[in-house]
């Protein structure tokens, strides 16, 4: 697999990774200006040189991964006796200069279940962020392609489900996801809830509705033997307290709200992240 291959290969998988570069070159080096490879947490792919240019440059970019830092940076390594390699000699004689660059492969999931008014509204703003987002309704009519067009347009990576039993879409979500319930069922919404619960490994759940929609739910999440300690894990209603139109789009803008806090809060994706002090 090339460097090319990996890229996508990361982002399809949802795993960090960063580009390593070779930006500049003085003197004798094992490879040009403009070679690349990319780094993930096990394996390597392509090669800017091999031998301790390219371990140590694996070395910082996993350091990087680990640390959540999203700025590039530049490492500078000599390639020379007298040079301090801590994977052996690299005698060439040169100097090379390494762009890292840590890739946006690692993209949170947000999970939209029923795309009516409200949902669609909601999905075209998620659309602009750079995360995977998940379209999930019973009826196919919500489904169809040509009203879904304008996602296509946006950063997000779209999956469609059509699903006629939709919790059996929310038992295939990868761990951590965050989930929006707003289906136009309440017996759906219940039958989503019950499900949600029964996976501890979810991020935000979220209800549309009423807080007498919600007390009405609790008494049904009880009785099929949720605690009151699992009843929390659940946060309705949903959206800025203090927007209160009932209009589809200001509702959908109140939930894309509260989704971005949480967002910066657990993914921290959408906050800068500290760079690291460049390796000598």
């Amino acid at each position: 697999m090339n460097w090319l291959a990996a890229l996508n290969h990361l982002t399809h998988t949802s795993q960090p990774g960063v580009l390593v570069t070779v930006a500049a070159v003085r003197g004798h080096a094992p490879r040009e200006a403009g070679a690349k490879m990319v780094v993930g947490l096990e394996q390597t792919w392509d090669s800017v040189g091999g031998g301790n240019l390219e371990m140590a440059a694996a070395e910082r970019a996993r350091a990087l991964m680990r640390a959540g830092v999203q700025a590039p940076e530049l490492l500078t390594l000599r390639l020379t006796d007298s040079a301090a390699n801590e994977y052996g000699r690299q005698c060439c004689g040169g100097e090379v200069t390494l762009l890292l660059e840590p890739l946006a492969s690692v993209r949170p999931h947000i999970a939209v279940f029923g795309v009516g008014h409200v949902g669609l509204e909601l999905a075209l703003m998620l659309s602009r962020l750079p995360i995977n987002l998940h379209l999930i309704d019973s009826r196919e009519a919500q489904m169809v392609p040509e009203r879904l067009a304008l996602l296509d347009q946006g950063a997000a990576q779209l999956h469609v489900h059509h699903s006629p039993i939709p919790e059996m879409s929310l038992h295939e979500l990868p761990a951590g996801s965050h989930i929006v319930i707003m289906t136009h069922d309440h017996a759906e919404d219940a039958a989503l809830c019950d499900a949600a619960l029964r996976r501890p490994n979810l991020g935000f759940i979220g209800l549309i509705g009423s807080k007498v929609k919600w007390l009405r739910f609790q008494e049904q999440l009880k009785a099929v033997g949720h605690s009151v300690e699992d009843l929390q894990r659940i946060t309705s209603p949903i959206g800025l307290s203090n927007i209160k139109s009932k209009a589809p789009a200001l509702i959908a803008l109140s939930v894309a709200a509260q989704l971005a806090q949480i967002l910066e809060a657990h993914d921290s994706f959408l906050l800068p992240q500290p760079t690291l002090q460049r390796t000598p």
